[in-house]
């Protein structure tokens, strides 16, 4: 089963390694292709937020690179600085794109609500399996937690971070749809920037996609580790 864990872990990292290659690929290339309307990241957002009627969310510039989010708890669009301040295709792109999440919080979009919900469980399930692992590896704490315990421990940590990346999928899907339908009506992106913004955002999708499989293919490993001979 080490052998096999192994080989699992090792493949998932190389698949991750390769879609987050692509993503910074081509957001360095889409970062250097000018948006023909002049608009930086900050114009566009505040333009989408207009259009869709939401007045109370703030858009503000945060430190480093691809830290692009939608903060729910304070309703503020934050983008990296070169998509705050940026011309370009891809920060159009990714400023729409946060700012469907804000869409969808006005309107109490469902699987929205759900990762919001989870977010407090998926921190606690983190910190557990630190512990857990420590308690395995070190034999800390055996006595009043059984290997076999922690076992299922795992596999039930391991099911709650499935659920919340399996969740998080439709939630960034369809803020990409948005996104991709409003630059595209309000004539944000012309000709062949629209494909750039769709291959942009389809890429940062596809982080999300290869996340959710590598947590569900080691939920399987887990499971059958702890519980396949139940």
């Amino acid at each position: 089963m080490f052998g096999g864990f192994i080989i699992l872990v090792v493949g998932i990292m190389i698949v991750s390694w390769a879609v987050q290659n692509s993503l910074k690929r081509k957001f360095k290339k889409y970062s250097q292709v000018g948006l023909s309307i002049g608009l930086s990241g900050k114009e566009v957002a505040e333009l989408m937020l207009r259009d869709n009627g939401i007045d109370d969310v703030q858009v503000v510039s945060v430190q480093g690179r691809l830290t692009d989010h939608y903060n729910p708890l304070d309703k503020t669009v934050n983008l990296s600085p070169d998509v705050y301040a940026g011309r370009s295709v891809m920060a159009a792109a990714v400023a729409a794109h946060e700012c469907g999440h804000a869409i969808q919080h006005a309107t109490a979009y469902a699987p929205l609500k759900m990762r919001s919900a989870l977010v407090p469980l998926q921190a606690l399930s983190g910190r557990i399996l630190n512990i857990l692992f420590f308690i395995m590896i070190f034999g800390v704490g055996a006595s009043f937690l059984p290997y076999e315990m922690a076992g299922i421990l795992i596999v039930g940590v391991y099911a709650v971070f499935t659920l919340f990346a399996f969740v998080t999928l439709p939630v960034e899907f369809d803020a990409t749809k948005r996104a991709l339908a409003w630059v595209d009506q309000r004539n944000i992106t012309q000709g062949k920037e629209h494909d750039m913004a769709t291959d942009a955002l389809d890429a940062a999708a596809r982080t999300y996609l290869v996340a959710a499989l590598g947590s569900l293919a080691m939920l399987i490993y887990y499971a059958m580790v702890f519980l396949g001979d139940r």
